[in-house]
């Protein structure tokens, strides 16, 4: 599957944005600060991130979950 691929909803995020593909989440992942890219919540969005482009199907709804989830990790912190 292409980077371009849209998730079935997208992820909003708290600035009002919306990550529509999975170009964006990688992209929002690699804006982020190095030591926060390498947390393990962010590193398992970009896992699932990267099977989602490889396969596609089901990783799609997981790499959509591990988003919110590192999103939601991250809320959690500050």
């Amino acid at each position: 599957m292409p980077w371009s691929t849209a998730f079935d909803d997208p992820i909003s995020l708290r600035d009002g944005r919306k990550l529509r593909t999975l170009q964006q989440a990688a992209d929002h992942i690699m804006q982020l600060p190095e030591d926060a890219q390498h947390a393990s919540h962010w590193q398992t969005a970009i896992e699932t991130l990267i099977h989602a482009a490889e396969t596609g199907g089901g990783w799609m709804m997981f790499a959509r979950i591990a988003m919110l989830r590192a999103l939601n990790a991250d809320i959690g912190r500050k």
